[in-house]
Formats: structure tokens, sequence, C-alpha cells
């Protein structure tokens, strides 16, 4: 049986996280958060870049896994993310992936976390916009998931259009952004017959999603089927993004 690692590590694979690294001015010695670390994959890789790393995470068996690895340069700290924020500390850069739209007041976040980040240093953020936006997907499906997004949005629960917003939240927090990149990704965002493993990835996705079939109730069923269905046909279309923004904080901002 697949753990909750096992999961992270797999989904890893699919990712394209090479091409923001390559986008990233990382030097040697630079100090990194990581905020939303996981199980330290990208802290490994930020590592190999010159970085010291600093993952935090609210999970405490992500943090375990992630110190189990003895990453070079690399330590892990449990804090809760949407107020992470230590005064003294100021980083080089900060890297988050997929923990944004947790928190769809990220303004208050944001700030926070810029005021671990040093005038000039930069932050790269990575967010899903429209994880359910593929297609062809029966009306009934669409409405309850587009109604399902809406509902998370307004109880503060997540955001599922995060990916377009990161930029202007950025700007508002007074960061310059200076990248805007779409990533491709083997499972988030692809068109056609999705692979073996990437069904599987869904399925068990949906298997965790116990908000979503309260939401749907009877439907649940129907609905996961039909999305499944859905990346198994080769007319299948997606609009999901998964979108990146690099930008640089303001030399003069004290945020």
């Amino acid at each position: 049986m697949q753990t909750i690692i096992d999961n992270y590590a797999r989904q890893y694979r699919w990712r394209s996280w090479q091409i923001v690294l390559d986008a990233l001015s990382i030097n040697d010695g630079q100090i990194v958060l990581d905020l939303g670390c996981g199980i330290g994959d990208l802290a490994s890789d930020l590592s190999m870049r010159g970085a010291r790393v600093i993952g935090i995470d609210g999970n405490d068996d992500f943090l375990e896994f992630a110190r189990s690895r003895s990453i070079k340069n690399a330590e892990f700290l449990a804090a809760n993310l949407q107020s992470f924020s230590e005064p003294n500390l100021r980083a080089d850069g900060i890297w988050s992936s997929f923990t944004a739209a947790y928190f769809p007041k990220f303004d208050e976040t944001l700030i926070a976390w810029a005021k671990c980040l040093r005038p000039g240093g930069w932050i790269a953020l990575t967010e899903i916009d429209d994880l359910f936006g593929h297609d062809p997907l029966l009306e009934r499906t669409r409405l309850l998931l587009d109604n399902y997004a809406k509902d998370s949005l307004s109880n503060g629960r997540y955001d599922f259009h995060m990916g377009r917003k990161i930029g202007p939240f950025l700007r508002r927090a007074g960061f310059v952004v200076e990248k805007s990149i779409a990533l491709p990704d083997l499972e988030l965002s692809f068109a056609g017959v999705a692979r073996s493993d990437v069904i599987d990835a869904w399925k068990s996705r949906f298997e965790k999603m116990h908000l979503l079939r309260s939401f749907c109730n009877q439907e649940f069923e129907a609905v996961r089927d039909d999305f499944i269905d859905c990346l198994s046909r080769e007319e299948h279309r997606c609009s999901a993004r998964v979108q990146c923004c690099i930008a640089i904080k303001g030399i003069d901002s004290e945020k």
C-alpha cells in the first residue's frame, strides 16, 4: 500500500522543478526558507545548488522523514505556516510550492513570510490554478465541482484558483514580479490520456477528499468516476495550470 510519503515522492517526479530552479539566482551559502517543505525533496534540490535550507512544515511525519534523509546544509523545523514569521531571520530566498492555496487570505500570510526575507531577496511561489479544470465532464459533475470550489473559498479552507492570484498577492506585499511561468506537469496540467500511475494518483486523491464526499453526498462516486473517465480519454483537455511567480523584495521594503 502506498503511504502519503510514497505519494509525495511519486508526485515530485511529475513536476518541472528544474525549470524554476534554473530561473533562480542561488549562490553558495544563501539562506533559503522552504515553507511547506513536506518530505524535503525541494530542500534537497536547493541544497545541491549551494543553499543553506531551513525547511518549515506543520506535519511531524513529513519533518521526521525529511530529517532522516540527512540532507546537507538543511534543517527542518515545525511551525504554523499561516502565520510563520521569524523577525530575527533575514533569508536570501523563500521557496514555497502548493502551500498558498491553503490560506485564501494570503495577504496576511505573505506579509508575515516577507518579514523573514532581506530586501532584495527572492521568493518563488508555485500554485495550482483550477485543479478540477479538466474536460470533457458531465454538466452535473462540472456544477458540483465548481460549487465545491466556491464553498471551499467562502469558508476559508482552500482557494482552487490561487495560481492566477499569486502575482497580484506578491505585488500588494511590495514585491516586484520578475517572472511568471506556467509549468508543464504530468499529473495536474496535461492533455490527452493520462498515464496509469497518474490515474492511480487521482483515484487516491479523491479518496482523501472527505469534504468533497460530504459536499456531493450520494453523488460523490458519480463525480469521481466521471472525472477519472475524463482523464482516460483521447479527447481529454485541460485548463488547469501550475503557475510559478518569481519576485524580488523591494530594496526599501521593511515588510
